[in-house]
């Protein structure tokens, strides 16, 4: 989800692909379930490979409490 606060369309479209990037690369880690991810205006800055980084440990935290 990607909320007008991260800009105008073009630029919610562009986090919402980054996200969607981030969920295929790492859909072999998560669990069953629901979840929500929503982008903040700094996805559209940060380098794919930061965004990898945090999004990995995020995960990390979800499945280890």
């Amino acid at each position: 989800m990607a909320s007008k606060k991260v800009g105008k369309a073009v630029a919610r479209n562009r986090a919402k692909r980054r996200l969607k990037a981030l969920l295929i690369s790492q859909t072999q880690k998560l669990k069953n379930g629901y979840y929500v991810f929503v982008a903040k205006p700094r996805i559209l800055e940060a380098k794919f490979k930061t965004l990898e980084m945090l999004f990995q440990k995020s995960l990390e935290k979800i499945a280890y409490g």
